[in-house]
């Protein structure tokens, strides 16, 4: 197999599997021979030998075939150190080349692919969300910050991932001296239960503690998982302890997630912990409106008529994801019918989405919300802290989870810290008699159910 062949290989190799699987797995690839229907490659580790062997041995089997060579299948070995008189790797011209690997803190790292719109430019910045966003730019600056981790959260499409997503790439660009890693908590899980059934344990100890960034997404699918929160704790603190930046991103706070050890959570909250919240209408129209300039290239001609955008982004108010789709839809349906978006159109081709997004409050959104306004922990309005300061907020969310949802009682109750169903109906009554004669708590509740409503 000549350099000129493997370079032709490489090139559909990087249409058939991305650029980024290629880059991070098959680049560092170097060819060895072809012998007996056999093609051989060098590996820097044993962890992205077993890799490649799972997951693009047949990709490359099947570019090789189709570039003429005759083999039957393919070997990947593990290279630990060149000989001294071993011939250079082979490069070639019209793919990138393979490096030399000298040691495994050269290997690139498996890291999951990132998604080239989430970037600082197209995140649109508003009040719920600029404490997240200055933190992540700070980071992604790649130089030493005052807080680790930086740990972001909030609920399903506030923008914790576009933001994971974004410092990765500038770190990558602006700071590719540093070895970068972004991945799930799931990805995490996954492998290190690979490392323990292949007995590599020590390989995966030894990459995930060269890292110099260390970025891990949903950190909440590792509760209740002990082997994996073991890990994670000591992979933690030895990043930690050599001054390496770690980002971590949850559905709630750190001290929310159930089953999570006591050790990880206190770890998670010693550095800057942030709170997306949900959208407000300013944010949301600021997202339509930035969105809305970007499809004028995309559909030029097709025009949009004055207070559309306000329409959605009052109704729809759930998150971005669900927001941005509407849009994306209803720009797609005029131009396919050619007919210019209008509120009637608008009405007609999401009927289905708002209808859905019929205003549906959450309970823990209420508890946000009050929290919020007392100024008081989420975690106190849950837990057993009977204080005045505590108690009344409570007593408000349980009063507002019963008029503003359909949750009963007994779900009521579960959801805040596994309360009897007579304590949130104790609660309830309590607030309805201080209504009548507390105007301050009156004014209190309207302004919760409107902030709640909108």
């Amino acid at each position: 197999m000549t350099d000129e062949t493997w370079g032709q290989v490489c090139n559909q190799l990087q249409k058939a599997v991305g650029q980024n699987n290629y880059t991070t797995w098959i680049a560092p690839l170097e060819p060895v021979g072809l012998s007996d229907g056999i093609a051989s490659f060098h590996a820097p580790t044993k962890f992205m030998r077993d890799w490649v062997s799972r997951n693009f041995a047949e990709p490359i089997l099947r570019e090789l075939r189709h570039a003429g060579v005759i083999v039957e299948r393919i070997e990947i070995l593990v290279l630990k150190h060149r000989p001294a008189n071993a011939a250079p790797a082979p490069t070639h011209a019209s793919a990138p080349p393979a490096r030399k690997i000298v040691s495994n803190l050269d290997a690139p790292l498996p890291s999951a692919p990132l998604d080239g719109r989430f970037t600082f430019d197209s995140f649109v910045v508003g009040k719920p969300n600029e404490l997240a966003h200055a933190a992540a730019k700070r980071v992604a600056e790649g130089g030493p910050v005052s807080f680790n981790p930086l740990f972001l959260y909030g609920g399903v499409g506030l923008g914790k991932t576009h933001l994971m997503h974004a410092i990765a790439h500038d770190l990558r660009q602006q700071r590719p001296d540093l070895r970068v890693l972004y991945l799930s908590a799931e990805q995490f899980m996954y492998r290190f239960v690979q490392a323990l059934r292949d007995k590599q344990i020590m390989d995966f100890k030894e990459m995930f503690r060269s890292i110099d960034v260390l970025m891990v997404d949903d950190v909440q699918f590792i509760a209740g998982k002990e082997s994996t929160q073991e890990e994670f704790f000591h992979t933690f603190n030895a990043l930690v302890d050599q001054g390496k930046q770690i980002v971590i991103s949850a559905d709630r706070a750190p001290g929310e997630i159930k089953d999570l050890e006591e050790r990880i959570k206190s770890r998670l909250s010693c550095g800057l912990v942030v709170d997306l919240h949900p959208t407000d209408y300013e944010l949301r129209l600021g997202i339509l409106q930035t969105k809305t300039e970007n499809y004028r290239t995309e559909y030029p001609g097709l025009q949009i008529a004055p207070g559309v955008l306000e329409f959605l982004a009052h109704r729809i108010t759930s998150n971005v994801r669900i927001l941005e789709g509407a849009l994306t839809r209803l720009f797609a349906y005029a131009s396919l019918i050619g007919r210019e978006i209008t509120l009637d159109l608008a009405q007609e081709c999401l009927k289905d989405q708002l209808r859905q997004s019929e205003r549906k409050v959450t309970v823990e959104e209420i508890l946000r919300k009050v929290a919020e306004h007392y100024n008081v922990r989420l975690s106190d309005l849950v837990g057993p802290k009977r204080m005045r300061a505590i108690a009344r907020p409570r007593q408000v969310a349980m009063f507002l989870s019963k008029s503003l949802t359909t949750r009963s009682l007994p779900d009521i109750g579960r959801r805040f810290g596994g309360r009897d169903h007579t304590t949130i109906m104790h609660g309830i009554r309590k607030i309805e008699e201080l209504r009548a004669s507390d105007s301050q708590l009156a004014e209190d509740i309207d302004m919760l159910r409107r902030l709640l409503e909108s």
